[in-house]
Formats: C-alpha cells, sequence, structure tokens
C-alpha cells in the first residue's frame, strides 16, 4: 500500500510542478500539454509496480455504471463542443460588448454588468469555455477602455467558477460526481441552487471591497465594437445548446441518460450545421475550428487519474480514507478537505479520487459539498483547475502580471468566505 501511494503522491507532485514550470512538452512545431503526459507515466508506473490486473482496469471501463469515465468524458466532451460552436460564431464576446458598451462610463456598473453576464452563461454553458471566450476579450476591452484589466479579468474567473456549481453540465467535476452517485439534473439543482446564489453574492461583496479603489476611477476610453454573428450559425448553436439542456432536466424522467442526451445534441449540432453549409455553399469554418477547440488531453489525463484511482481502490487505500473522514459533519469535513485537495492535485483528479472515497459512506452531503470544494478550490491557487491555468496563460500572453502570489491573495480574500457561505447553507439545506 505504501509504495503505490508513493508514486501516486510522486505522480501528483510532479504534475503540478509541470503546470507551474513546463507547462508544455515541444518536439519542433509540436507542443504537448506536459499534465496528461505525467499523469499517463504514473497510471502506467503504479500498474507495473504493484502488478494490479489489467483486466481489472479493462473492466471498470467499460463496466455498465454511472461512474464510467468514457461516459462522462462523452458528456464533457460534448458539452463542450455546444459551448465552443457559440464561441465560434462570436456570441459570447458579441454579447460581451453590447454589455458593456451600454454600461456606461460608471467602472462600478461596468463590473456588475460583467459580473452578471458571466454568472449567467455559466450557469448554461461551462466555467472553461466562459473563461476561454471572455478573457481575450476583457483584456482587449480593458485596453481600449483605458481601465486596469483585472478587477474585471478577477471578476470573470470567480463568477465563472462561483456559479458553475448551478448546473451539474457547469463543470466536468460536477458532471463526474452527480453521474458517480446517481444524481440526477433536477435533484441536483434543487440542492445546488441556493448555495450557488450565496456563494455567489459573497464572492461579488469581496470583489468590490477587493478593487473598490480601482473601481472609482472613470472610463476614458472607448470600448471595442464587435461585428454581428450569423444569424443562422447562431440560432443553430442556441437552439441545440437550450434542446439539450432542457433534455438533460427531464431526461432522468424518460429514462435517458445524460451522456446519450449530450452526444445525440452534438451529433445533431454537426448534421444541422452541415446541411446549412450545403444549402449555403460554404465551408463550416465555425464547426472545424470548434472541433480543433476541444479539450482532447483531457481524455488521457481523466482516464489516467480513473486508472490510478481504481489501484489505490483495490489496495484499500480510499477506503481507509473515507473510514478517517467518516459522517459526522460530512458538509463541512468533506468541503474543505475537497477544496484543498482540488489546490494539491487538480479538483479533476481530486473529484475522482473523492467519488471513490465517498463509496465509503455513500453520504449526499459529503457528495455535495465535494461537488462545492471542487468548484470553488479553483480559485485558491493557479494549480486548483484547469480553468486556472488557462487563465493565467492568457493573461501572460497578453502582457498582465498576476503571480502565484496575487491568486493566492485573491483566493483567500474571496473563495474562503464564499465557500464558508456554501457549506454552511448546504449544511442547513441537507
Amino acid at each position: 500500500m505504501i509504495p503505490a501511494i508513493c508514486i501516486a503522491a510522486a505522480t501528483c507532485l510532479v504534475m503540478i510542478l509541470g503546470i507551474l514550470f513546463f507547462p508544455k512538452f515541444k518536439f519542433g512545431r509540436l507542443e504537448i500539454d506536459s499534465y496528461w503526459v505525467i499523469a499517463l507515466l504514473g497510471a502506467a508506473i503504479l500498474l507495473l509496480a504493484t502488478g494490479t490486473d489489467p483486466a481489472k482496469i479493462g473492466a471498470a471501463l467499460i463496466a455498465d455504471t454511472a461512474v464510467n469515465p468514457l461516459k462522462i468524458l462523452v458528456l464533457f466532451l460534448s458539452m463542450t463542443i455546444l459551448s465552443v460552436y457559440l464561441d465560434e460564431v462570436g456570441f459570447f464576446r458579441y454579447l460581451a460588448a453590447v454589455v458593456l458598451n451600454k454600461a456606461g462610463n460608471n467602472q462600478k456598473t461596468l463590473f456588475f454588468a460583467l459580473y452578471l453576464m458571466v454568472s449567467i452563461l455559466t450557469v448554461f454553458t461551462s466555467n472553461d469555455i466562459i473563461i476561454l471566450s471572455f478573457t481575450p476579450f476583457i483584456c482587449y476591452f480593458a485596453e481600449h477602455a483605458k481601465i486596469n484589466a483585472i478587477p474585471y479579468l478577477a471578476a470573470e474567473f470567480v463568477a465563472a467558477n462561483t456559479w458553475s456549481m448551478a448546473l451539474v453540465i457547469g463543470n466536468p467535476t460536477n458532471i463526474y460526481l452527480a453521474t458517480a452517485f446517481g444524481i440526477d439534473f433536477v435533484s441536483y439543482l434543487t440542492v445546488s441552487i441556493l448555495p450557488t446564489l450565496v456563494a455567489g453574492m459573497v464572492a461579488l461583496g469581496m470583489l468590490l471591497l477587493l478593487f473598490r479603489k480601482q473601481l472609482r476611477l472613470p472610463i476614458e476610453g472607448e470600448a471595442e465594437e464587435i461585428p454581428k454573428p450569423d444569424k443562422v450559425s447562431l440560432a443553430i448553436g442556441l437552439t441545440h445548446l437550450g434542446a439539450c439542456t432542457v433534455l438533460l432536466a427531464v431526461g432522468s424522467y424518460l429514462g435517458l441518460e445524460m451522456w446519450l442526451i449530450a452526444l445525440c445534441s452534438a451529433g445533431s449540432l454537426f448534421v444541422c450545421t452541415g446541411v446549412a453549409a450545403l444549402v449555403r455553399k460554404s465551408p463550416p469554418k465555425e464547426l472545424v475550428r470548434c472541433v480543433r477547440r476541444a479539450p482532447y488531453p483531457l481524455i488521457p489525463f481523466v482516464l489516467s487519474m480513473f486508472i490510478m484511482i481504481v489501484v489505490l481502490s483495490e489496495l484499500g487505500v480510499t477506503a481507509a480514507i473515507g473510514d478517517f473522514l467518516g459522517t459526522d459533519f460530512a458538509v463541512f469535513k468533506y468541503g474543505y478537505t475537497s477544496f484543498l485537495a482540488a489546490n494539491l492535485i487538480n479538483n479533476i483528479p481530486m473529484s475522482v479520487l473523492f467519488a471513490t472515497i465517498l463509496e465509503t459512506n455513500r453520504s449526499l452531503p459529503a457528495v455535495y459539498a465535494t461537488i462545492v470544494g471542487s468548484n470553488l478550490g479553483a480559485l485558491l491557487t493557479p494549480v486548483g483547475a484547469l480553468a486556472g491555468i488557462m487563465w493565467s496563460n492568457l493573461l501572460n500572453h497578453h502582457g498582465l502580471k498576476f503571480g502565484y502570489h496575487d491568486f493566492l491573495k485573491l483566493g483567500l480574500a474571496v473563495a474562503v468566505p464564499a465557500l464558508t457561505a456554501a457549506l454552511g447553507v448546504l449544511a442547513l439545506l441537507v
């Protein structure tokens, strides 16, 4: 057991160091993200060192269960494609431009407008997609408006990783944990909405307190003008995302699994876009770019982490952790430990680990608390989630300095109060 724990811990440590110091391996023009390569090597070493029967791993990967990682990956990738498509047709940037242009010259009004818009869009799409879409726009907008971009970038990042708790589709960690314990779309929403609302309001209040001096300054420049998206492409994208969200909400009553609904929605998007391209005699450029942007590295990453957790579970490690945490004060225990663990091993592998730990007592309050920790854990350090890594890289690309210390300062000021408030409300509900 001890050697297996050491190998798994070393893999996570090297993965974190890779994310911070050598995020990509370069082979000429080819660039490969280091985190999934390290996770894959760690899983292979763990299998060889423990002599685990590969048949057990194979059986776990193809098992017809809710926690099947292949189903979860299909669900996440399909939802990502629906959101990325809307980004490619220019929906997010255009909507941002409209809202921000109408916010006037008052920075506080602008700040509220951005926070509200990102919060609403995150609920129905995905935190990662919003961050990828809005971060470059905010950088350009702030440059044209001659204002400090950091308060708005912080508001975007906080909103995206707080309001992603509201729906099960908002974050891959939500999808994994909820699916693992058979929590359907509506059941999830009825529990998650109030803690999300409270956490979102607390986070907003802390952001206003943190950036109060910068937001008092006037706006001296002009906002960026964004062209309107193509109406046909926009209608196709919004219709499919809307229909998919509705079907996810009622799917459990119809006996339909979430991964199948998402896959069919993405497939229909491809067909409709292809037909529209044929009628208009123009190549489906948005769809091609959408396919290229899908987060394929998550496939080997999630599978590698899943394999490591299966091995540790076979050796009794996860059961021992579950016994140690117990069921007393489960909401606060699992909420705070998952929040901290996300910043040690990243929130996706943390969710895979905690899903197995939670099998010990199958406490639904603990499951919801872990989901809260997995979302808000992204706000403490750049390592907490892939969203934080992407966000930091985008800021560096635009010449904005936001180091580890700045990230930690934001996390302690905003994430910890929001986490405590969300867990307090959750404890009252469940």
